[in-house]
């Protein structure tokens, strides 16, 4: 069976379990990272030397990075389906993967961070303001594209909709002022009918 190394409310390791949720494909989920450790242990650091989750072990594979996990699974599993079988909407769907880690994350981890993960006292609030306003500008992009389509690749769910997906969670359950984006909403709405993302996805954030 399927192995996946990593914390539940890691957005890295749910875009590896809501991909195997999209799929029914079974697997076993071990708790690490954060408050579990694990990660410097030896053992762990020889199957992903970068000390992060998620990491899997499929019948011996090893592999790590979040997006290439959720690459490996679909093509493996889900090839016409969340893997797209057209090279044109296979390419777009890589492309949004790459600009959620690219771009989007390392804009919203800032006001993530700030709100989330740091006692109040502590908190830059002009960063996480600064941080709120450019995260809000790159969703104008997203809400582009997703003004002619359904999801991000085209009419059904890939693999080009789950780092994103993932991130909008965080992005809509934040007590943050947030603009009018109504093709982000419509889609953030379709992806809150799915059981796989209800299950995996939409936790308390921590």
């Amino acid at each position: 069976m399927l192995v996946i190394w990593g914390r539940n409310n890691s957005v890295n390791v749910q875009k590896a379990l809501w991909c195997c949720e999209e799929m029914g494909l079974p697997y076993r989920r071990i708790d690490a990272g954060g408050d579990f450790g694990v990660v410097n242990t030896p053992e762990y650091r020889k199957l992903n030397p970068n000390g992060l989750v998620p990491t899997i072990d499929d019948e011996g594979f090893m592999l790590w990075e979040s997006n290439a996990v959720v690459r490996y699974l679909a093509g493996k599993h889900g090839h016409g389906g969340l893997a797209p079988s057209d090279p044109q909407s296979r390419a777009l769907a890589d492309q949004w993967m790459d600009w959620q880690i690219s771009l989007f994350w390392p804009t919203f981890r800032v006001l993530f961070m700030g709100l989330v993960r740091t006692p109040e006292a502590e908190r830059d609030h002009q960063a996480i303001e600064n941080s709120r306003a450019k995260t809000a500008e790159a969703l104008r992009i997203v809400d582009s594209q997703l003004a002619s389509r359904a999801f991000l690749a085209g009419d059904t769910l890939t693999i080009g909709d789950i780092p994103m997906g993932c991130s909008i969670w965080r992005w809509m359950a934040l007590p943050i002022e947030r603009p009018k984006l109504p093709n982000v909403e419509r889609w953030f709405n379709a992806l809150t009918q799915r059981p796989a993302y209800k299950k995996v996805v939409m936790l308390p954030l921590s």
